[in-house]
């Protein structure tokens, strides 16, 4: 059985993870990526969200070609895939502790007269964004992903915590990013 393989930018940006595949910047992993998936089984796909996303951050156009004919750019099925009910229970929970957490360090911080401004503001950022977005589904991409992954029953290939959180939630597989080579080589 061949398997469907659904990745996101974290694989390309991520330092950690694309110097597992090339030592090099993003664009080097991910001209040795798209080498790895000529030698695979494995179909590769990518939601149309995550490729304008990964085209943002990484300038792709001398490879575009090359990399549209090796990954599957293509979209999940909204209006067909069904959600269970319970998941988006726990989303709107998890998200309703999450704002009333960046609540409290707003105001930890508006309270906070000792430090200057931009030190402030630095700091808040920061820790609001790791109590809003860290380990969640956190953009429309993310969500992508995981319906791409339950519309192909595929295999999720990404860093990103949120995503691989859910992931388990739905009983979709998942697969360490530190071991693409090996996973593509199967």
């Amino acid at each position: 059985m061949q398997d469907n393989v659904i990745i996101d930018t974290s694989i390309f940006t991520n330092p950690n993870i694309y110097k597992s595949i090339s030592l090099e910047q993003p664009i080097d992993a991910i001209e040795a990526f798209i080498g790895l998936t000529h030698k695979s089984s494995k179909k590769i796909y990518m939601p149309r969200t995550v490729y304008i996303e990964l085209c943002k951050v990484v300038d792709l156009e001398s490879i575009k070609s090359r990399f549209e004919s090796s990954i599957i750019i293509k979209s999940p099925n909204r209006c067909n895939i069904t959600i269970n009910a319970l998941a988006l229970f726990d989303f709107v929970e998890d998200m309703r502790i999450r704002i009333n957490k960046g609540l409290r360090i707003a105001e930890e911080f508006a309270r906070d007269k000792t430090q200057d401004i931009q030190n402030t503001i630095s700091k808040l950022r920061e820790k609001y964004k790791e109590a809003l977005r860290q380990g969640t589904l956190d953009s429309k991409e993310d969500v992508d992903v995981i319906l791409l992954a339950l519309e192909l029953n595929g295999v999720i290939l990404s860093g990103d915590e949120g995503i691989n959180s859910w992931a388990d939630k739905f009983g979709i597989r998942t697969v360490n990013p530190l071991f693409i080579q090996e996973f593509l080589s199967f």
